[in-house]
């Protein structure tokens, strides 16, 4: 008790002593306290200046629907518990998913999503908040901007930010050059999405604002779209013009337990939410994620794998993690340190455009022979493929009427350079791809990837006639989908 009472005056004689030497000197000769005193005064980050006032906001969204597309539902719902754990409260998180996976029959633990084989369940006590219909373009878009009065069905929970406050926004499902999806129509444009983003920033209700995005070719989402001095800082994973990559897949290093038949995760999301797991957020950066994130998900010579990116305000990325995720506090006496981050990267991973396929192999192959289950699967799989078929030679030769066998594919698959929009006209891109669908039918979410041949259409000044005329000759007949939805146009 002696000792206890003698030191509290004298700590505090040496806290006045600090300040008259600041007082003197000037805050460059401050005297820097001992070690000991240092942990329960320790002072604010270079980057935070009050930034600490603020709320931490979060947006999270599976943009699929689908047994085949598990792993972007588990995707958002581990993306929830890491959040929650961070110390963010349910009011200030929104959840969009469709919410077909925990109970679907094909799940072999029903009531529980897995995000990696040995897992634990991230399904229980994630938020109801937009799930089934309700997951829209929208009311995403309502959600971001705080916008209440024109939110339609959910909990009407949206991020009604302030100032001072820090969003972060995860955005998880397949996507193609310029759109990304949703599980209804219409799909999300890229200008739309960044419209959103400005007039967000123009509202002055967030001090800072990161997006994480998961999809194929997610690069083009942003890619001379998203300006600098809007204080957001975005990272894709996969460049403008490669697609991302599913792991934790049926045949994958590592697999899922046998029991599963479907992706149960997204090599970025996993890569960026496994190493938030391990790690003291309030000692890592943005960008020591980034580069930590990028390394794992980069191709190698004995993997595939795509290139994470970075864009809008990169000087963000030296803000610390917990500014966004909050802290994580297994982690708090965690030294970040690159030799300690993340596992080494996959030996083997799925395109993302393949996953449904590798589900419908699962499922014949696992299937007793002669059973009415071998029969359905078989079906699926050879409709799959029929439509994929299908979608790209109607793609193809819509090219070729419009501009010559041999010049159509050169056209049609013509990439810009690098810092330069998709398209020039956002319009006549959607008008595109409505026009082909009217005759030739749903483009789907595999069909995603040819939005570059629409966006060079445009961009080599197609009109509307000529776009109806050729697809109405390169489309005769359409084959049956394997599902119901791919007979709607995602861009309607």
């Amino acid at each position: 008790m002696t000792r206890v009472a003698v030191g509290v005056p004298l700590l505090l004689l040496f806290l006045a002593l600090i300040a008259v030497s600041a007082a003197r000197n000037g805050p460059e000769n401050v005297i820097k306290l001992p070690s000991q005193a240092s942990r329960f005064f320790r002072p604010a980050q270079d980057n935070d200046d009050d930034s600490n006032a603020g709320t931490r906001w979060a947006v999270l969204v599976a943009g699929s629907s689908g047994y085949d597309n598990y792993r972007h539902q588990a995707d958002v719902c581990h993306a929830y518990q890491l959040l929650r754990k961070g110390g963010l409260k349910d009011e200030n998180i929104v959840v969009f998913m469709y919410d077909d996976i925990a109970y679907h029959h094909a799940n072999p633990r029903p009531g529980t999503i897995i995000n990696s084989p040995h897992g634990k369940d991230v399904y229980q006590g994630v938020p109801k908040d937009y799930t089934g219909d309700d997951v829209t373009v929208d009311n995403l878009f309502a959600v971001i901007l705080g916008d209440k009065t024109a939110v339609k069905g959910g909990s009407g929970k949206v991020v009604d930010s302030g100032p001072n406050d820090h969003i972060f926004i995860f955005y998880t499902d397949h996507g193609g050059p310029g759109i990304l999806g949703m599980p209804t129509y219409p799909y999300i444009y890229a200008n739309d999405l960044n419209d959103v983003l400005k007039k967000k920033h123009a509202l002055g209700t967030y001090k800072s604002l990161v997006f994480y995005l998961e999809a194929c070719e997610s690069g083009s989402i942003f890619e001379g779209l998203l300006p600098e001095g809007l204080n957001i800082y975005a990272t894709t994973a996969s460049n403008a013009e490669e697609s991302s990559w599913g792991t934790y897949c049926p045949g994958d290093e590592p697999s899922p337990p046998p029991e599963y038949d479907t992706c149960l995760g997204d090599l970025y999301s996993v890569a960026w939410m496994e190493d938030s797991g391990v790690h003291n957020l309030q000692t890592e950066t943005l960008q020591q994620q980034y580069e930590l994130v990028k390394k794992r998900t980069a191709p190698t010579e004995y993997s595939y794998g795509s290139h994470v990116m970075q864009y809008g305000d990169v000087g963000l990325s030296k803000d610390l993690l917990d500014l966004y995720m909050g802290t994580n506090p297994a982690n708090e006496n965690f030294t970040f340190v690159d030799a300690n981050s993340l596992k080494p990267p996959p030996s083997r991973v799925t395109n993302q455009r393949d996953a449904d396929l590798v589900h419908f192999w699962e499922k014949y192959r696992k299937a007793p022979e002669g059973s009415a289950r071998k029969t359905e699967a078989h079906k699926q799989l050879l409709e799959v493929m029929s439509h994929r078929l299908h979608v790209d030679n109607s793609v193809m030769l819509v090219g070729k009427i419009l501009f010559g066998i041999s010049d159509g594919p050169i056209v049609l698959n013509k990439v810009r350079s690098a810092g330069q929009p998709l398209v020039d006209d956002w319009n006549c891109l959607k008008n595109m791809v409505r026009a082909f669908e009217r005759h030739c039918g749903s483009l789907s979410q595999y069909g995603m990837k040819h939005m570059r041949s629409f966006a060079n259409i445009c961009n080599a000044g197609i009109q509307m006639e000529q776009m109806e005329e050729a697809a109405s000759q390169a489309c005769t007949t359409i084959p049956p989908g394997p599902w119901s939805s791919l007979r709607r146009g995602f861009s309607a």
